[in-house]
């Protein structure tokens, strides 16, 4: 069996190793996915992919990408969306046109909750599976939607957690996120706090990061221990502060404790404020306050931002409630994905 991959980002092949992991193995890939999975049309570690072009050769390549994935579709027996909604609800609309009996499975839905909505009725009638890796997510759904909880992929990489709480902070990871320009708004933060602290730093920085721009971008690191391992630096902290992504909930489901930093600019700023409708930033408090009514964690946005007030907000953090919360969050997402997909791709086409 061939089936179609669109899976764009770092985050996305993350989760498609684990799922090929439980796949049949006669089962092939084709089309855009890391090339450690097989053969894709494109090499993901490429500039076009990575971001290093202009925007409108950028534009022109995903529109030819668009035009190369939906021919390869015809050979295909299904296909399979990950994340990524700007190019794989085109591309799902182009598919469903062309080959209105193709199975397409969406794995990781765009979070239509939080902002434009419309994209739901677009997921609906264009998707035959809607796998959601959040337990509430179906409840924005029509009732006769196609959609089911499959459980949550960080829960197929993580499999060790927190056994309790240290009383003393001996050991803070800090992550400031793998985008350059927010890298740039918290390191200045980071660099005061490891001045003012008593306490090893850990310092998460992404692999792919050339020396170079390390230095450009996180300064003199004399202070720190570099780490490429957030899940492990994670496990072996007492506390940190990450910004705003993968990170925080990483952090929830190990059961670290920490504060969730962000900066935005002032016109992302702005259209956050107009387009989404959400209390909170973090998904761990996001899915607790759906789950318990309640909230995981401290977030601190924007000008609030400052090395004395992360310092004062972990010291004044009820760590034991994060603790039991952390493991309530877990509960509630209760298994990872992976095996569930797998079963779905697995099954065999009835002609």
């Amino acid at each position: 069996m061939k089936v179609l991959v669109s899976a764009l980002e770092y985050s996305a092949n993350v989760h498609l190793k684990s799922l090929k992991d439980n796949l049949d193995p006669n089962i092939e890939f084709i089309g855009i996915f890391d090339k450690n999975l097989g053969t894709p049309i494109i090499d993901l570690q490429g500039d076009a992919v990575m971001g290093y072009v202009d925007a409108a050769k950028k534009l022109y390549f995903y529109f030819k990408l668009l035009k190369q994935m939906t021919e390869l579709a015809a050979h295909a027996d299904k296909v399979l969306l990950i994340d990524a909604s700007g190019f794989n609800l085109p591309l799902a609309k182009k598919i469903k046109k062309l080959y209105p009996n193709k199975e397409i499975i969406y794995y990781i839905l765009p979070q239509s909750w939080a902002w434009r909505r419309g994209r739901i009725a677009k997921l609906e009638k264009r998707v035959d599976k809607l796998c959601s890796i959040l337990p509430f997510e179906k409840d924005y759904y029509s009732s006769n939607a196609p959609i089911s909880y499959v459980g949550h992929p960080l829960l197929d990489q993580i499999s060790q957690f927190k056994s309790g709480i240290n009383q003393e902070i001996k050991r803070v990871t800090l992550m400031p996120g793998s985008r350059k320009s927010i890298i740039r708004k918290l390191m200045p933060v980071f660099h005061e706090i490891s001045r003012k602290i008593d306490a090893e730093l850990i310092i998460v920085i992404p692999k792919y990061f050339s020396q170079d721009k390390v230095n450009e971008l996180y300064g003199n690191l004399t202070r720190f221990t570099v780490v490429h391992d957030a899940k492990e630096a994670l496990l072996d902290s007492d506390f940190a502060f990450i910004c705003n992504g993968t990170g925080t909930l990483e952090a929830s489901l190990i059961s670290t404790p920490f504060v969730l930093v962000y900066k935005f600019s002032y016109i992302d700023y702005l259209m956050y404020k107009w387009l989404v409708k959400l209390e909170y930033l973090g998904l761990g408090n996001i899915l607790l306050g759906y789950a318990k009514g309640k909230t995981l964690h401290p977030e601190l946005i924007q000008d609030a931002v400052t090395a004395d007030n992360l310092i004062a907000t972990m010291q004044d953090m009820d760590r034991d409630k994060y603790f039991r919360d952390a493991k309530a969050l877990r509960e509630y997402l209760e298994h990872g994905s992976a095996k569930n997909i797998a079963k779905i791709i697995n099954t065999k086409i009835i002609k």
